[in-house]
């Protein structure tokens, strides 16, 4: 098993005149012991269930810039882009210029987003649900075009683009690894099952279970082999006082690994240079073997 780090939450001491150099502390940290990958949100407020929206919260592309110059192994993406914020063309070009600068390292992370609030406060269409998903698989779509020899144009319902050029192309071949999120089982697993190089899936061990069930029989209606799909969860690393609950972490963990899971990516609500610590020495050693 796979361990990536989630970096939800900038409200750390020192407050925005230090924020860059701990952000730098804290992903060279995590690149050093070990996660495999370090993933920012894609937002612009902070998210109810972790802060008020006043909170520090940097844009999500930038940030991935500063930590790709900051890190010199561990993958990096967007858990995940929502479609709605970027052109599909302008957001190719920002996930391509990222795996040039990071030397062949960038996740291209995409859902058809949800956070309604930022929408509406910055002048963001918001659209219904079934339009974001149309928008989110002709994205997909453009996506692949862009990250392959066809130069040519792209005509949808939502989106046209009269050329799909794309220079520097990405380091990684065939692309950069594409990440649905979500654990819708009509849409979303599907568009996983159609596009995607990875699913990111949220919930309980036996839930988790059920939804991958899911995903593989959208495989077989799609003719894809479900084994080339990467399958990781999110959920916080709740490691307790100085690490005590290190060994609970590692039993549940290896509970998402029994039905599946390859990659687990979970962060940390509170400055989190310490728990990364503690994370490399107490649970990465131990579920690299799951």
């Amino acid at each position: 098993m796979k361990l990536g780090l989630q970096v939800p939450y900038f409200t750390w001491p020192g407050g925005p005149p230090e924020l860059g150099s701990r952000l730098a502390e804290v992903v060279r940290t995590a690149d050093d012991v070990g996660f495999s990958s370090i993933w920012v949100m894609d937002h612009f407020f902070q998210l109810p269930g972790l802060g008020s929206a006043e909170l520090d919260m940097l844009e999500a592309y930038t940030t991935l810039g500063f930590i790709a110059g900051h890190t010199s192994r561990a993958r990096i993406g967007n858990m995940v882009t929502g479609v709605t914020y970027r052109h599909p063309g302008i957001l190719v070009k920002q996930v391509t210029t990222l795996d040039v600068l990071s030397g062949g390292r960038a996740w291209m992370g995409i859902g058809a987003a949800w956070f309604e609030r930022e929408h509406l406060a910055l002048g963001v269409p918001f659209p219904r649900v079934a339009e974001r998903f149309e928008r989110l698989e002709e994205t997909l779509q453009i996506a692949l075009q862009m990250w392959s020899d066809d130069n040519g144009p792209y005509r949808g319902k939502h989106y046209q683009l009269d050329e799909t050029l794309n220079s520097p192309q990405a380091l990684t071949k065939p692309h950069p690894p594409i990440l649905v999120g979500g654990s819708g089982e009509k849409k979303t697993l599907k568009l996983v099952a159609r596009y995607a190089d990875a699913c990111n899936l949220f919930g309980d061990a036996p839930e988790v279970r059920r939804k991958l069930e899911v995903l593989r029989q959208h495989c077989e209606a799609e003719g894809r082999n479900y084994d080339e799909i990467e399958k990781s969860v999110l959920l916080p690393f709740d490691l307790g006082p100085d690490g005590s609950a290190s060994e609970q972490v590692v039993q549940r963990l290896g509970a998402f690994a029994d039905v599946g899971v390859q990659t687990v990516i979970g962060g940390f609500r509170v400055d989190p240079l310490k728990p990364i610590e503690i994370m490399g020495r107490d649970v990465l050693p131990q579920v690299a073997s799951l």
